[in-house]
């Protein structure tokens, strides 16, 4: 018989292991950075779902054996990582993209007058969605074999009436199974909700990579512009929990009216 992993102590023994239960982590990892990996895991495997509450400090430091300070810690790190939204009298909630404030997070292109929200739900045309085997470059992006099943989607968001973002996406095969065209056209809220909701994948950071670029003709005539009008193509790969990339994205952004917006710090 083998027996079941304990939790790291606050005792100097617990400090020093080093490791999180099931997770490599460097010699002497701090106990809080250990704490969290736990939560990490218990998020990752959905113990507790986009939107719910997670335990009381207090109930997570019974659990792992730890000062609820430890515990706090770690749940400070991972509410500054938009994976937890602290709630002042509630408690503490898994982050979810359902929520109109958190929507907007990965969209950087503001109106030129006023803000994203005030202008309103894009309109969204899904012009393609298909499946098909990755490419090398397609399967490097997304940590898969090249000739793996992927999913691409095709679609035009309008503001006002106005296509303004073309974008690609491509998602791998296996998580995505049963995403068609008309799940996508029906579903009227966040993609990114879509993907937490129904398929359990829930889409914790990203990496972009932002150039000027002329569109093709097939781009020109699916955004209605010339192909001298410059562009902003933003190529973005999306991760969920523990760094596994889930998605490839390339959105080609109409900035006459909108302008890419960040905020360093």
């Amino acid at each position: 018989m083998t027996s079941s992993p304990t939790p790291p102590s606050d005792g100097a023994a617990g400090a020093a292991e080093g490791t999180v239960i099931g997770l490599p982590t460097p010699a002497f990892s701090p106990l809080y950075q250990q704490i969290k990996g736990l939560i990490l895991q218990s998020l990752q495997s959905g113990e507790w779902k986009p939107g719910e509450a997670i335990p009381s400090e207090m109930d997570l430091a019974a659990r792992y054996r730890v000062s609820q300070g430890t515990v706090r810690k770690a749940i400070d790190e991972l509410a500054a990582e938009n994976l937890l939204v602290r709630r002042q009298g509630k408690g503490t909630f898994v982050a979810t993209h359902a929520e109109t404030h958190v929507q907007y997070r990965f969209l950087r292109l503001m109106p030129d007058a006023g803000d994203i929200q005030s202008e309103g739900p894009a309109e969204r045309d899904i012009i393609d969605c298909k499946r098909l085997r990755a490419t090398a470059e397609i399967a490097r992006a997304l940590a898969l074999r090249t000739g793996d099943s992927v999913l691409q989607v095709r679609r035009v968001l309008a503001f006002a009436g106005r296509p303004t973002i073309l974008e690609d996406l491509w998602l791998p095969g296996t998580p995505f199974k049963g995403l068609t065209a008309e799940r996508l056209s029906d579903y009227h809220g966040a993609m990114y909700a879509l993907f937490e909701t129904e398929f359990g994948v829930r889409m914790v950071r990203a990496e972009e990579k932002i150039r000027a670029v002329l569109p093709d003709a097939s781009q020109a005539a699916l955004l209605k512009i010339s192909k001298s009008t410059p562009l902003l193509s933003v190529e973005r790969i999306a991760y969920t929990y523990n760094d596994v990339p889930m998605e490839l994205r390339r959105g080609l952004y109409l900035t006459d009216t909108h302008h890419y917006r960040n905020v360093l710090s």
